[in-house]
């Protein structure tokens, strides 16, 4: 994302962060963060020190996102900032502002806590105690401990799922044996902002009245708003109760569906967090509903990687209607951008497609085919599938007319964009081609396309599968895997993408290099390169996710098992939490939605070895690692269906059940020694 302007953005991303985090980049015994359920983590840090310590967190709703960085001094007093984004809401820039700004307009601001009430007990104004404890369930808890005269305090802070609103809740507790009069300075801030639209408005305010008494034992709730609108328009009227309602019923939704069962309570719960962070960046826009990435930087616009190959093919088993719609959006926006011509397809639809999109080929057709058609075969919904068909198509006629003299596919770029060269001819976009290629020709199948369609692709796959072998097929550093492109002499992350589309030849050679070359405390590093420190610094959790997922389907089962687990405890209860990141050090560490996602299909497609080949079938090659007696995935949503699918370890051998969910009926049961896949087709 960002090509035009990723040098200013990197710059200015690590030399002015929201608030400076204190990360540790070095694995340790005891882990910051402790598990509560199957969502939940708490930090108690009264209790072994490992202060001082700051961390963000992001969440969202349709309209306002906002990314809440705490910190905690030596002696555990809190600091908080609030930057709230409005992202349909888009300021002019300024007159000394580059250019590219106008591609991160969004109405935003930082809130203090100077925006609280002031609350007064007696002649002293009250102020709370040192953290006792912090809960992260994708909304942010903190708890006080008892301070003056008693009062105990409990903070939360949650975005509205619908509104331009976003809320602190506020719980006051009287401990004391005394009755407590407790008086509040009410006051509220505006602001005005000018933009595309007219005048936009900002107001902070708070629902406390002017005195409240406090038995013993008692306790108050009040909320700080922080809301915006248009000229014109009225302002938010959810409550802050009403809020809190809206934001627990989402959270009850996404955890409904899609449930991992392991013996690892850390994959368990990291699994869970993905499923909210992947879900709730969906923001309305002029494109229609649609997923961003968030991250301070990318709302209301959509990315042929983030959303069409990441995200996307995630949602049918999630079964989100409201992730299926986005997208649906995001495939009906590339269509629209297709030319008869095969002119390169715009990359992305910044600010709601509002600004010119700069045109540069990361292998974004590539990236598009991909993750159209799995989607459209996990949904299973033959007339969303014929929709999404002519843009199948247009992107792999398009890739086809940009093969090289020696059968591998040209592009400028990939995903990254520049920051690292690339070549004229890269991995990713061969491999994301090939992969493509794969479930057009099932699609075909499924929607009753002629059999020379199904032909065609399947013989492109065949030469193409070749090719990759001859052009990118390397010894790299002693081993025997991929060259990223013709003349790169270093490994690189992306070598990961051949294991994912079925492509097992270098299966040995590629897994030492992902995992004993290029493995740290954050997982695989984007590249070691002797020449270039700063490239070997570089991190991004999406080559990770990939690379974990492409390890478990050529087999590696232990061993993606073991870094797997590394991983997510560092993610999950490290000092980095409770999501997956997008970058360091550029993004520093954001936690951008559609990795999330991707995480998941560690699990759908890596670990239970999912892959959709008709609308009401698919093939799995599920890896019971060893030590565990059984997994499942429960309440599975894609193909239509609603089914569980468990796996366990009987006389040696994996057995697999397709179950339907509500009435727990066994619908097949299959044994397997995991050398093939295995076949299930609903009735």
């Amino acid at each position: 994302m960002g090509y035009i302007f990723r040098a200013a953005v990197q710059c200015l991303l690590i030399s002015c962060c929201f608030l400076q985090l204190t990360v540790s980049f070095g694995q340790s015994a005891e882990k910051r963060w402790a598990i509560g359920d199957s969502s939940t983590i708490s930090w108690n840090p009264t209790i072994g020190g490992g202060l001082p310590h700051s961390d963000n967190i992001e969440m969202a709703g349709r309209r306002v996102a906002a990314i809440v960085s705490y910190a905690l001094d030596s002696v555990g007093m809190l600091s908080v900032e609030r930057e709230v984004f409005f992202p349909q809401l888009h300021p002019y820039i300024k007159s000394n502002d580059p250019s590219w700004f106008i591609y991160r307009a969004y109405v935003k601001r930082t809130f203090k806590d100077e925006v609280l009430p002031k609350i007064y007990i007696g002649d002293r104004q009250w102020v709370p105690g040192p953290v006792e404890r912090i809960h992260l369930d994708s909304e942010l808890s903190i708890e006080h401990q008892v301070a003056a005269n008693g009062v105990v305090a409990r903070r939360t802070f949650f975005p509205s799922m619908r509104q331009r609103l976003f809320v602190e809740q506020f719980i006051l507790e009287n401990t004391s044996d005394s009755v407590l009069n407790v008086q509040f300075a009410r006051h509220s801030q505006n602001w005005e902002d000018i933009g595309a639209d007219g005048v936009y408005q900002i107001n902070v305010s708070s629902d406390v009245p002017a005195t409240v008494e406090l038995q013993p034992g008692d306790s108050f709730q009040f909320h700080l708003k922080i809301a915006a609108k248009r000229a014109g328009e009225p302002w938010p009227k959810q409550t802050g109760a009403e809020a809190a309602r809206e934001r627990q019923a989402f959270l009850r939704q996404i955890g409904a569906n899609l449930q991992l069962e392991t013996p690892d309570s850390v994959l368990n719960t990291l699994f869970e967090f993905s499923k909210i962070r992947a879900s709730e960046n969906i923001f309305d826009s002029k494109l229609g509903l649609i997923h961003s990435p968030g991250g301070g930087r990318y709302y209301v616009g959509i990315w042929a990687n983030d959303q069409a190959e990441y995200i996307n093919p995630f949602f049918p088993f999630l079964g989100y209607d409201v992730g299926n719609e986005s997208a649906l959006n995001t495939f009906r926006a590339f269509a629209a951008a297709r030319t008869p011509d095969y002119q390169k397809i715009r990359y992305a639809f910044e600010i709601e497609g509002l600004v010119p999109p700069f045109q540069l080929d990361r292998g974004d057709a590539a990236m598009i085919a991909y993750g159209a058609s799995q989607y459209a075969l996990a949904l299973g919904e033959e007339a969303t599938a014929e929709e999404v068909w002519p843009l199948i198509e247009w992107c792999l006629e398009y890739c086809h007319r940009q093969l090289n003299g020696e059968g591998v596919v040209r592009s400028e770029s990939d995903e990254m964009e520049g920051r690292i060269e690339t070549g004229d001819a890269n991995l990713s976009t061969s491999s994301l081609y090939y992969g493509a290629l794969d479930h057009a020709a099932d699609l075909a199948l499924a929607l009753g396309k002629d059999q020379s369609v199904v032909d065609v692709y399947q013989s492109w796959a065949a030469a193409l599968s070749k090719a990759i072998e001859q052009y990118f097929g390397a010894t790299v550093e002693g081993l025997a895997t991929y060259r990223y492109y013709k003349g790169h002499r270093y490994l690189r992350h992306w070598i990961c993408l051949p294991l994912v589309v079925g492509l097992h030849d270098r299966k040995e050679g590629t897994i030492e290099a992902l995992f004993e070359r290029l493995w740290s405390e954050n997982g695989v590093h984007v590249e070691k390169n002797s020449e270039n420190e700063a490239i070997s610094k570089i991190f991004w959790d999406r080559g990770t996710l990939y690379a974990l997922r492409g390890t478990f389907l050529a087999g590696a089962t232990d061993v993606s098992l073991e870094k797997l687990q590394q991983f997510s405890s560092e993610r999950l209860l490290g000092d980095r939490v409770p999501y997956v990141v997008e970058a360091f050090p550029e993004g520093d560490m954001a936690h951008l939605s559609a990795e999330s996602g991707l995480y998941c299909r560690v699990f759908t497609e890596g670990l239970f070895g999912i892959k959709p080949t008709g609308f009401d079938r698919f093939e799995c090659r599920p890896l019971l690692p060893k030590g565990w007696d059984q997994m499942a995935l429960r309440k599975i949503r894609a193909f239509g269906r609603y089914f569980d699918l468990e796996v366990s370890s009987v006389n040696g051998r994996h057995q697999v059940q397709l179950i339907e969910h509500l009435s727990g009926k066994i619908l097949a049961t299959k044994t397997t020694d995991l050398k093939e896949p295995i076949s299930f087709q609903f009735k």
